[in-house]
């Protein structure tokens, strides 16, 4: 792996080999299986769990791993070069308790992050509904305060690993100021719906949630009214968009590693791939900017570690550059291995369409452009 250059200290490199033996012994063999069955089997997250990389970025003061931005970027990047799937999974547990651990009150940091940290609550965000995506400050899920609780009616749709999680941070409009609200998976009104035949994140157990005057107590509101969106929300998003950003480059990584072996291995007009110029051009394009990628997502890393201002910015060019070139890398990738890059038997044909909707999702490639624009007119100004 091309990570040479990186300013990692010796605990950091410890890890990040640490993490690769871990997805090449456990993750790697069952991606195929993940993607097929649409469905992530138990063992495989309590492996995980295990090793005590679900709760990776919660401080230890909350049973977690304390991993640095840096550290937790290089197992997304792991995980994400094994399986894009469980990439998906982890980062939306990293939204949800990134969430409680900034705008949570110190009573909801002490009763929900222990458990997601050890795996006993699985959580899911969300936010999507059917008729919005990027355009969130218009949610049509309502929250009605009534006494000691809130009412919740409405819908949501494509959340992650909703078939699964014990827990769900639904964003909802209450009076006209938006809410995030703790729903347990067992609450009275909450009904959900499997969702399969997506094109990529196949495993990712997504489902619709439908809430029918669904209660849930004051208590559960994280953040204040009016926090929702501005402040809750986009505290998840930003880490999902990191993640997302790190797990790109680690699907791209999977996909330059698949060239490097058909090319050397493959003949064609008597000779190996490898021999050809124009294989050549994208074997260099993407060895080229896998480091690109991966260097912006680092500088995004060492931003967060330092709190500075401009790491919000970072991320949004990290998930922008590293998703759209994992989506190039990954054609490419089908392309240089031709009919075979078509057949379920070489893992390409996954990692195009898992690539594909890492441009779509915590932001999609158009999201960021602005994000990246606006922010460009206040920060490189001069």
């Amino acid at each position: 792996m091309f990570i040479e250059n990186l300013e990692l200290t010796k605990q950091q490199k410890e890890k990040q080999e640490e993490f690769k033996a871990f997805v090449d012994s456990e993750v790697v063999p069952v991606a195929a299986h993940i993607d097929q069955e649409e469905c992530v089997p138990n063992s495989v997250l309590q492996k995980i769990m295990e090793k005590g990389y679900w709760g990776a970025p919660i401080p230890a003061a909350y049973d977690g791993a304390n991993m640095d931005y840096i550290t937790y970027g290089l197992w997304n990047e792991e995980i994400g070069r094994g399986c894009a799937n469980l990439r998906n999974i982890i980062g939306v547990q990293g939204m949800v308790t990134s969430s409680i651990l900034r705008w949570g009150s110190q009573e909801q940091k002490q009763y929900w992050l222990p458990r997601m940290s050890s795996g006993e609550l699985m959580a899911a965000f969300a936010i999507t509904e059917s008729q919005i995506g990027s355009d969130i400050k218009n949610l049509q899920t309502k929250a009605q305060r009534v006494g000691e609780e809130y009412v919740i009616t409405g819908q949501k749709n494509w959340i992650t690993f909703a078939q699964r999680a014990d827990v769900f941070l639904v964003f909802a409009q209450c009076e006209g100021q938006a809410v995030a609200l703790l729903v347990e998976r067992n609450t009275p009104g909450l009904t959900i719906l499997p969702i399969t035949g997506m094109l990529g994140f196949k495993g990712s157990m997504l489902a619709e949630l439908r809430f029918e005057e669904c209660r849930v107590p004051t208590d559960n509101l994280v953040g204040n009214v009016g926090f929702g969106l501005s402040l809750v929300a986009n505290n998840g998003l930003t880490h999902g968009r990191y993640s997302t950003a790190w797990g790109a480059v680690g699907l791209a990584q999977a996909c330059l590693n698949a060239s490097l072996d058909y090319v050397m291995d493959r003949k064609q007009f008597d000779h190996y791939l490898k021999e050809h110029q124009l294989i050549q051009q994208m074997i260099a394009d993407m060895v080229t900017n896998t480091i690109a990628a991966r260097h912006l997502c680092f500088r995004a890393g060492q931003l967060w570690d330092k709190n500075e201002v401009t790491a919000t910015f970072a991320t949004s060019l990290a998930k922008y550059f590293s998703s759209v070139h994992a989506f190039k890398a990954a054609k490419d990738a089908v392309q240089i291995h031709g009919a075979n890059g078509c057949s379920r038997n070489y893992p390409v044909e996954r990692y195009m369409r898992d690539a594909k909707i890492m441009e779509v999702v915590e932001g999609s490639t158009q999201i960021q452009q602005v994000l990246i624009a606006q922010d460009a007119f206040h920060l490189l100004k001069n």
